[in-house]
C-alpha cells in the first residue's frame, strides 16, 4: 500500500484549491468559442440600444432635445450593460469533486 508523505499531501491540497475547472454546462472547446460570440452579440446589442436612441432624432434638432435624447441613450446603455453577457468565472476543483461525490478520500 502507497503512503503519502506530509509534502505530497500539501501539493494534492493546493492543488484541489488553485485548479480550476469550468462548471459552465457545456464542452470546454466550446466555451472558448462562445464566450467571444457571447460578448459580441452584448456589445452589438448596445451599439443597437444607442442608435436606435439616437435615431429618434431627425432633422435639424435644438440643445435640449438633443441632451434629452442623449440621457435617454446613456440610461439605455446602462441597462443594456448590466444584463449583458457575464461570464462565470471557473469553480476550484477541490469544490467541484465535491459537489460530483467525485472527491478522493
Amino acid at each position: 500500500m502507497w503512503r503519502f508523505n506530509h509534502a505530497t499531501q500539501e501539493k494534492k491540497r493546493l492543488s484541489l484549491e488553485r485548479d480550476c475547472r469550468n462548471n459552465y454546462g457545456e464542452n470546454d472547446k466550446s466555451s472558448r468559442k462562445n464566450i467571444p460570440r457571447s460578448k459580441q452579440r452584448d456589445h452589438k446589442r448596445q451599439r443597437q440600444v444607442v442608435s436606435q436612441a439616437i435615431g429618434s432624432l431627425k432633422g435639424h434638432v435644438d440643445d435640449s432635445r438633443a441632451d434629452d435624447v442623449e440621457l435617454v441613450a446613456r440610461n439605455k446603455l446602462t441597462h443594456a450593460k448590466r444584463s449583458g453577457f457575464k461570464k462565470r468565472p471557473d469553480i476550484p476543483l477541490g469544490v467541484l469533486l465535491t459537489k460530483t461525490g467525485k472527491r478522493p478520500r
